[in-house]
């Protein structure tokens, strides 16, 4: 069992040490992003505090992301030594308490002297050149120590939210789609666009690193992405047939180009002529590109058909899906803190359906977590049934037949979240934001969890084994 961070949500010092500004940076600057990433949980300076509170807890995996902007500040050239030094010094400590690293090359952070000069993922130049270039370099450098590399984090994502409907970097999106703060971008082409340059951007990366490193370094290497639980809203043959187009759009837009070689046939109908089309070449590339899929898992939602959609003048991505997701259904009543529902039939029900549909590939649940308000509350009791619901049912998916191969949550610090900066967490571990230390405290979860790792027993007393500091409160709100 294993934990996960975001670099660009956890690192800080974002201006140190020859780091330059990624796309995150300057997404920050605005309101969107709700809190500060220059100092964020400061690992950058408390990395060995860090694995120490790992070792604590049981775990044998920790995933985070490399600053691209931090290792090249240029995005391309030279390469920052500081940076590098960092990066090994991480690894070397989680190595030597025998934490196995799982890196993560693009978080969203590209450099944004990328973004400047030719518009970054929007052009096919970063696909095959400077990506490649710079995933090569952290195979040479850290190779001999990581067997675990994800090439892109959530790629539907961010190909969605950063140029479609344009909440998160680079924000790139048009009327009358998306934000309103949009400065530039096509909702009705650049998520399409920005996709297909992501899938060539990574079978070329594997392809270099299966010709280059894996004999030597034995690694695995993957793609990650977003997803969810569903089912139609009611049994008509049209919300079945919604559903499914919704499993194509979200999942089938990467997973059946990196199984088929091809997009699914529901995308191609409907995305026509926006949706790009893949070479001979380029479709023997991306075929069979991953020796692991890395998921996200958090909830779950119900599919209407929306076949009105299809008669807009001007499309996106969502009125190609023609479908709508409704996430309110599954919103727990229970507690005013916690967000996500405990639903681990969610999570089953995804993992049949692709090792049914794609050949039940290796699968690493990268992702998963309860997203709770910030109440400076370490009792985080909706936490722990989130976690024991859904590792249940994941147990339940592996005798099933699922080839899951490890399972991380998010997060392990309280850290900035997209929209709500500080106000919201899903860490298992609180971190004071007001102690210029930026102390970490454990919360009930990361008890639960860390008894769970080393197979005891949990009980409710374990809470009066928290250290409890003087500035927080035990009472949920």
């Amino acid at each position: 069992m294993k934990l996960k961070q975001a670099i660009y949500l956890v690192e800080g010092a974002a201006d140190e040490d020859g780091r330059t500004p990624s796309i995150w940076d300057t997404f920050a600057s605005t309101e969107a992003s709700g809190g500060k990433l220059e100092v964020a949980c400061d690992q950058y300076h408390k990395y060995k505090e860090d694995v120490q509170l790992m070792v604590d807890t049981g775990l044998d995996a920790y995933k985070f992301s490399i600053s691209w902007s931090r290792l090249i500040p240029n995005g391309r050239g030279s390469v920052n030594p500081e940076g590098l030094q960092y990066y090994n010094n991480l690894i070397d400590e989680l190595i030597s308490h025998g934490i196995q690293p799982h890196v993560t090359l693009h978080h969203d952070d590209l450099p944004q002297a990328l973004e400047d000069e030719y518009g970054g993922w929007v052009n096919s130049r970063l696909c095959m050149g400077d990506f490649t270039a710079y995933a090569d370099l952290c195979f040479r450098e850290f190779g001999d120590r990581v067997l675990h590399w994800a090439t892109i984090n959530e790629a539907n994502v961010f190909a969605y939210g950063g140029y479609d409907v344009g909440i998160t970097p680079p924000q790139r999106c048009s009327s009358p789609f998306g934000s309103l703060n949009c400065p530039r971008g096509n909702s009705t082409s650049e998520p399409y666009i920005v996709a297909h340059h992501i899938l060539l951007a990574h079978s070329s990366t594997v392809s270099l690193f299966r010709l280059k490193y894996q004999s030597k370094q034995h690694g695995f290497i993957g793609l990650v992405l977003y997803t969810f639980g569903a089912i139609p809203v009611t049994d008509s043959k049209e919300d079945k047939i919604a559903f499914q187009r919704v499993k194509d759009f979200y999942f089938g837009w990467f997973l059946h180009p990196l199984v088929f070689g091809d997009y699914p046939e529901t995308m191609k109908r409907n995305g026509g002529l926006r949706l790009p089309v893949f070479t001979n070449s380029e479709s023997k590339l991306v075929k069979g590109s991953f020796d692991f899929i890395g998921v996200l898992y958090y909830s779950c939602a119900t599919i209407i058909d929306n076949p009105e959609s299809l008669r807009l003048q001007q499309r996106d991505f969502g009125a190609d899906m023609a479908a709508t997701i409704n996430l309110k259904d599954f919103v727990d009543p229970v507690s005013s803190t916690s967000i996500f529902p405990i639903a681990p039939w969610g999570l089953r029900s995804f993992l049949e359906y692709i090792k049914e549909a794609y050949g039940n590939p290796p699968i690493y649940i990268y992702e998963n977590g309860q997203r709770m308000l910030q109440n400076s509350s370490l009792d985080d009791i909706p936490r722990v049934n989130y976690l024991n619901g859904f590792i249940g049912g994941l147990l339940e998916a592996l005798r099933n037949g699922s080839n899951t191969r490890g399972y991380f949550v998010w997060s392990f610090l309280d850290v900035l979240e997209l929209f709500d900066g500080n106000e919201v967490s899903f860490g298992l571990y609180y971190v004071n934001l007001d102690d210029p230390d930026l102390k970490r405290y454990p919360k009930l979860s990361a008890i639960s969890y860390s008894n769970f790792l080393k197979g005891k027993t949990f009980s409710s007393d374990a809470v009066s084994e928290v250290t409890k500091p003087s500035s927080l409160s035990y009472s949920l709100l």
